[in-house]
């Protein structure tokens, strides 16, 4: 999935200048990875431009004190509660065409209700107010930053909307409507090709943090992937003896540190040479993958750690154990894979496939060395042997005999 996204990504950075879409993919993780962060830039950008709307009343009571009355209500009775509604649905959350839309729909009311106010003045200087209309297009254009499509159908019925108003005003002399619409539509054009530059250069920086984000979780799953393969074994899929040794010292590191008993047990695979000889050998790997996977079947996931130690000898790590737990999860395993009944004709003690195992727990300390804990269970699976194999032995707590 990460593989294809990438290959999306790597195809949409390629995608001709004009096209600010992304492929429905891309888009798609766009919108859900930016939205939050749009929807917050919404909601501060909205509520200053609003409460900026509100104090152009200060406007009309120098411009127009004779409708006063009128352009307070239009500013606070209509356009303010419409604001709030619609930062409100932005807030709650709307999918994104509808979140811009709602946005676009904010700037087109302004523009209206604006242009009604100043029509409805009687002022000689209410004209000056078209003068202003342009900034309209700027918040949506540039504060908003609306997607470039919904700043483009909004700027060209923002224009529709103050030509219909300017045009049949009588008040106006022609050269002032012609100057005051050049200024709109140079304000329009100046602000939509800022809004593209802003919106390109976002999508653009977007796509180049998600290629980086991608490559690296791409290269980080490689070297998780890697080290697996350097602390596992192959054959069995278990770990191996590499994977041990900083395990063991892992452990004990940290039973001496949380005051905690260490158990490991040394498993041997019984008569193993003479499974090889009659079997085959193909037939002793497959006997070895067996008997791991039993292994594994009895042991705490979490804790206990599996290891092919080399040829048929296994080990087995158990973090705060005790002697009898340890000696259980032998048994366990013991019992387990004479239950899986492979046969192995001509050996001396069983028909089939049997384990003996050397059982070990101490409570490490810092005047030990870790290794002691394997001589242990290493001595205690050579008495389990010389007693005549398929069976786990415990070591003793004192010294062993040599």
């Amino acid at each position: 999935m990460k593989e294809t996204l990438l290959q999306a990504v790597e195809s949409n950075l390629s995608r001709p200048w004009y096209r600010l879409r992304f492929s429905p993919t891309v888009e798609a993780r766009f919108e859900a990875d930016t939205s939050a962060r749009r929807n917050r830039h919404l909601l501060i950008a909205g509520t200053v431009a609003l409460v900026i709307y509100g104090l152009y009343f200060f406007n009309d009571v120098v411009i127009r004190p004779e409708s006063l009355h009128t352009a307070a209500w239009i500013r606070f009775g209509l356009m303010t509660p419409l604001g709030i509604v619609a930062l409100y649905c932005v807030h709650r959350g709307l999918p994104p065409a509808m979140r811009e839309a709602t946005m676009s729909a904010t700037m087109i009311v302004a523009m209206l209700l604006s242009n009604v106010i100043f029509v409805l003045s009687t002022s000689p200087y209410s004209f000056l107010d078209t003068f202003s209309f342009g900034l309209i297009l700027v918040v949506g254009n540039i504060v908003f930053s609306l997607r470039f499509g919904f700043a483009l159908v909004t700027s060209l019925l923002c224009g529709v909307i103050m030509v219909a108003f300017v045009v049949p005003y009588d008040a106006i002399e022609s050269p002032v409507k012609i100057n005051t619409l050049v200024v709109f539509t140079s304000s329009a054009i100046f602000t939509l090709v800022a809004n593209y530059r802003l919106e390109a250069s976002e999508r653009q920086s977007y796509l180049l943090l998600l290629r980086e984000k991608l490559r690296n979780q791409a290269a980080l799953k490689d070297n998780q992937t890697l080290t697996k393969m350097s602390a596992t074994d192959p054959l069995t899929g278990v770990a191996n003896r590499r994977h041990f040794d900083s395990a063991l010292a892992q452990r004990w590191s940290e039973a001496i540190t949380e005051q905690t008993m260490l158990g490991m047990l040394v498993i041997d695979i019984d008569c193993f040479k003479n499974y090889n000889d009659r079997y085959g050998h193909l037939q002793g790997d497959a006997c070895l993958r067996q008997v791991a996977v039993e292994m594994q079947r009895h042991v705490r996931q979490d804790n206990d750690l599996v290891v092919r130690y080399g040829g048929e000898e296994f080990v087995v790590l158990l973090p705060n154990a005790s002697s009898e737990s340890a000696k259980l999860a032998a048994e366990r395993i013991r019992q387990g894979i004479e239950a899986l009944a492979i046969p192995n004709q001509g050996a001396e003690h069983s028909p089939v496939i049997t384990v003996s195992i050397g059982v070990a727990v101490l409570h490490p300390s810092a005047t030990q060395a870790a290794s002691t804990l394997l001589k242990r269970a290493d001595e205690a699976l050579y008495q389990a042997k010389r007693a005549g194999r398929n069976r786990s032995v415990l070591a003793p707590d004192g010294p062993l005999p040599a």
